[in-house]
């Protein structure tokens, strides 16, 4: 099987302002698959009988498949799928971690970052009605207009003249209503937004989507070296794992090298995931001691044992050997954040290692992808578990109750991200330098049902893997 892996958010989830929150995502390949005698045709009928028999072949839990699903009850590929796993995500072990979604959206994504636009994250608060920018992308409408993080987004209209007010909004349709009001992600797109800056100064912007490149470690604030105190402390804020986070990884870690630096804060608050290749290259990258060791396993159901692997340690020029390392993880922390974190708890003392803010998503499974591309289609299938060296996974309920020690945090939007200042990086690194932190109890939710990431109901390809994005 070609190692294309990738691990990252779910392309089909709930909206937290109907009961659930949005997680979850590939972790994935692209093997040969069995031939389809249907691939001639893109008919609904046809793609599913090739999804189904595409899941009876790798489906991680072929016990936990339904059986008698009827698919003439189904208008929707995914409502199909969805009902065809149903018995595993009873189990939470597929959280919409099975998908459909598109080759092209999806290999442009993953090799260059490219997706369409405004160019932000957006999270929202039901209760209070609000829609906040936890983030902005370089490049974009948006950081063109000077909407960044910390920038609260009040209304919403195709024109200047039928504005929506995200309370109104809100209190009509929940979280769905802000996402319907944004538009749909193609380019060209344009959309007028009343905006309030964190000084409290109301303006109204244009702003049209467009296609941008994601840098995936921002050259704002996304690698520095923080000195805290006198000592030197190395901060990574990594966007997403994307065959272009090699280059900027490798450049903040060799930084970090010639600096002497030993502590790390590596911020994965909001990233829900990506490519397992470059997982295992920010490993080499904290691995220059642990050349040949076990990073991780890679383990498929039985029948297809002989797609298991072993990940070793395989240092470069630019590896350090971490002494303590503060991971910053939220509810949407998830899939190759979340391996990276399992895959080091071995290699640091317990005192060592800490998870910062809330608790993980919980997804220690990843998916491969069987393309049929007569159809550009994509099948993201969850198709094998993921173990550190210690043969430690199935950390399904998030890694908080796994890590050594626990930090509690809040995201901090009044400040930039990196700044160290705000509350989630103080308190990262009030941890590496043995000042201390409180401990969050490994059940408590991460934000509660009110509160999360903006996200459609079906998220795009680029949206699985950056969650919030518009």
């Amino acid at each position: 099987m070609a190692r294309n892996l990738a691990l990252s958010m779910g392309a089909a989830a709930t909206l937290a302002a109907c009961g659930g929150t949005t997680s979850g995502g590939p972790i994935g390949g692209t093997p040969t698959p069995t031939p389809s005698a249907t691939t001639a045709t893109c008919g609904l009928s046809a793609r599913q009988d090739w999804v189904q028999t595409q899941l009876n072949e790798w489906y991680l839990f072929p016990d936990l498949l339904a059986t008698g699903v009827n698919k003439a009850s189904y208008t929707n590929l995914q409502d199909y799928i969805d009902a065809l796993v149903a018995p595993a995500r009873a189990q939470s072990r597929d959280r919409f971690f099975t998908y459909i979604t598109s080759i092209t959206e999806e290999n442009a994504f993953f090799s260059s970052g490219s997706s369409a636009g405004f160019g932000f994250r957006l999270a929202y608060d039901t209760v209070n009605r609000q829609v906040f920018v936890i983030e902005t992308f370089e490049g974009t409408a948006a950081l063109a207009q000077n909407v960044d993080r910390g920038v609260q987004i009040m209304a919403v209209g195709t024109t200047g003249s039928n504005l929506q007010t995200v309370n109104a909004l809100m209190a009509a349709g929940g979280a769905q209503a802000v996402v319907n009001a944004l538009g749909p992600n193609t380019p060209g797109t344009t959309r007028v937004v009343q905006v309030m800056d964190p000084g409290g100064l109301s303006r109204t912007v244009t702003l049209t989507k467009t296609d941008y490149t994601l840098d995936p470690v921002s050259n704002r604030y996304g690698a520095k070296i923080i000195n805290d105190g006198g000592r030197q402390v190395g901060y990574i804020n990594l966007r997403t794992f994307i065959d272009t986070a090699n280059a900027d990884l490798g450049a903040a870690f060799q930084s970090f090298r010639a600096a002497g630096v030993t502590d790390l804060v590596i911020d994965f608050r909001y990233n829900g995931g990506g490519l397992i290749d470059v997982a295992e290259r920010m490993g080499d990258l904290m691995g220059r001691d642990k050349a040949g060791q076990i990073y991780d396993f890679v383990t498929f159901r039985a029948s297809k044992a002989a797609e298991n692997s072993t990940y070793r340690f395989a240092p470069t020029a630019q590896s350090i050997t971490p002494t303590r390392i503060a991971f910053i993880g939220t509810e949407d922390t998830a899939s190759a954040s979340e391996m990276v974190i399992n895959s080091m708890q071995p290699y640091l003392p317990n005192t060592q290692i800490a998870l910062v803010g809330q608790n993980t998503y919980g997804k220690p499974v990843g998916q491969i992808a069987v393309d049929r591309t007569a159809c550009d289609d994509r099948f993201r299938i969850i198709a094998f578990r993921l173990e550190n060296a210690n043969h430690q996974g199935d950390y399904y309920t998030g890694l908080a109750s796994t890590v050594p020690n626990t930090c509690r945090a809040a995201d901090d939007p009044t400040h930039q991200l990196g700044d160290p200042a705000e509350t989630m990086l103080r308190t990262a690194l009030d941890f590496v330098s043995g000042r201390g932190c409180a401990p969050f109890a490994a059940t408590t939710q991460s934000l509660g049902a009110n509160r999360g990431m903006l996200q459609p109901m079906r998220p795009s390809a680029v949206q699985a893997h950056l969650p919030g994005s518009f």
